[in-house]
């Protein structure tokens, strides 16, 4: 299932809004910021229900 979040860049501060699948679990993957185009690690926490409990970003160099 497809949620759609908002997201903060690490990089320039700028919010945009990406969409997130819950039904692949728990994950980590790179996505490249919408507004300033750098690498933003994105961490995703999924329950055992598939519900999507949190997103957190991270430059690539923490």
């Amino acid at each position: 299932m497809l949620d759609f979040v908002n997201l903060t860049c690490p990089y320039c501060g700028e919010s945009f809004e990406t969409p997130v699948d819950s039904s692949a679990g728990s994950q980590r993957y790179v996505e490249d910021c919408a507004v300033c185009c750098r690498p933003i690690e994105v961490f995703v926490s999924v329950d055992d229900a598939g519900e999507l409990l949190d997103v957190q970003t991270s430059t690539d160099n923490e």
